[in-house]
């Protein structure tokens, strides 16, 4: 039997492909301010917000939505309930579909969801377990 592995260092990576390409790579740069870290070709991008890397990929004409599959939602971590609320004030203010308003969980988080473009769920967070920390890579 093999031995353990190192422990895996947090989910850092996160592939989409969606069928409004331009329209999301705008949202995820202008509303929630990634850069782009590498882009392949026209149909796929990288972008980052400094500790992680999102995949944007252009889906093929006929090719079924990814967003049909079963996903429930992905997470951005804040540092604190007050960024969460400017986060939630910022994309009232920008006309992002919200689903929620911010509410505290049983663990001492508090969070809200809204979509992206392409429908995906996003949830904006913070964590007491995890928020505030810093990766320090490339």
């Amino acid at each position: 039997m093999p031995a353990t592995p190192p422990p895996l260092n947090g989910l850092r990576h996160l592939a989409l492909v969606v069928e409004n390409f331009d329209e999301c790579e705008r949202f995820y740069r202008d509303i929630l301010g990634m850069r782009e870290l590498s882009r392949f070709n026209d149909d796929l991008v990288y972008l980052t917000l400094g500790n992680d890397n999102l995949s944007l990929g252009r889906a093929r004409p006929g090719e079924t939505p990814p967003a049909k599959r079963p996903m429930d939602h992905f997470g951005f971590v804040v540092d604190t309930k007050e960024d969460l609320q400017a986060w939630y004030d910022f994309m009232k203010a920008k006309d992002v579909n919200l689903l929620d308003t911010p509410a505290d969980h049983f663990d001492g988080a508090r969070s809200f969801h809204c979509t992206d473009p392409a429908g995906n769920v996003i949830q904006p967070i913070y964590h007491p377990a995890i928020s505030g920390q810093r990766f320090e890579g490339p």
